[in-house]
């Protein structure tokens, strides 16, 4: 299949890594495109350029990056699930793809049988956190002031159905808590709002915290993984805090179309564990908040249908749409 001329406009813009020639018959037998369904400049298009410049020398054949946002992911999801099933178009998304599998009621594609996992890249770990000057010092702590009060705790989230709000929502499934959602255009304006002391807690990813806990504004809680993070080793997790089970993390996998050949896929996937085990890439990833975590085809697409049916429990209990 030939580029368009936009993609190759997009490779003389953006080039990621020039491979060696291609041999004849062999994958890559042409370039690689790089599908990222949103906008330059966010982590899902930060994590695809730091993974598809390495990957690129372990395939030996160039990665052209193309941005196709819009519609929450789903219109460069598409154009994935719609390519040739060759494994020279691949997708990188995020958490977004399981949740819209529910949330987006009539999507272009069918999440589950359209698309072939390949691998999980890593996972963002989020943490639970409170203003310094709160009382709470632990997530029980914090549920029972909110019980004490006999009122609401109100919670902060980047917006309707954001990653923030989804999480807490899956805290208050599994608690019965008594929360009250205050959404906000971004999660960096809770944040400040969270240091003022003008909400209870909320659940953020570490790069936007980041900045009000080093200045001491903040206090974590707990972290959302299933495991302690790396970076913070000291913060217990969500389900030693008391909720068992509960685990979140914004994550990153590389998909292609569905049925493409499982040589092809096992290559794509054993040339990712590699290059997330490039000592330079893994400290890129950390940079980013992002714990590199490889997996086989098989485990990835396992934890996808989990992460939808997960996910479309929360959502449904939650009454999110949308709109």
């Amino acid at each position: 299949m030939l580029l368009s001329a936009r993609l190759l406009l997009l490779a003389a813009l953006f080039p990621v890594a020039i491979g060696g020639a291609f041999a004849q018959g062999s994958y890559p037998s042409r370039p690689i495109r790089f599908v990222v369904p949103f906008p330059p400049g966010g982590g899902n298009d930060i994590v695809g350029r730091i993974v598809a410049n390495r990957l690129a020398e372990v395939l030996a054949g160039p990665i052209v990056i193309d941005n196709r946002g819009g519609a929450g992911g789903t219109v460069g999801t598409e154009i994935v699930a719609r390519s040739a099933a060759d494994g020279h178009t691949l997708l990188i998304n995020n958490i977004s793809l399981a949740v819209n599998a529910t949330l987006i009621p009539k999507l272009p594609y069918d999440t589950a049988t359209d698309l072939e996992p390949i691998s999980l890249i890593g996972r963002q770990p989020n943490l639970l956190v409170v203003a310094s000057t709160s009382p709470a010092r632990s997530v029980r702590e914090l549920l029972e002031l909110g019980r004490a009060k006999g009122l609401p705790l109100n919670y902060g989230s980047g917006g309707v159905v954001t990653a923030s709000h989804l999480a807490t929502e899956y805290m208050k499934l599994m608690t019965g808590a008594s929360l009250t959602h205050v959404p906000y255009k971004g999660l960096a304006p809770a944040i400040i709002d969270l240091s003022a002391g003008r909400l209870d807690f909320i659940i953020s990813t570490v790069a936007t915290a980041l900045p009000q806990l080093k200045a001491g504004k903040l206090r974590p809680l707990a972290v959302t993984t299933a495991a302690r993070s790396k970076s913070w080793p000291e913060v217990p997790t969500m389900n030693e805090a008391g909720l068992k089970g509960y685990e979140f993390d914004t994550w990153y996998g590389l998909l292609s179309a569905a049925r493409t050949p499982r040589p092809i896929v096992d290559r794509i996937a054993r040339s990712l564990a590699e290059t997330l085990a490039t000592p330079a890439v893994v400290e890129q990833l950390a940079i980013q908040g992002v714990e590199a975590s490889p997996s086989s085809p098989a485990a990835f697409a396992a934890y996808l249908r989990a992460e939808i049916a997960k996910w479309g429990k929360v959502i449904k209990a939650s009454g999110a749409t949308a709109e």
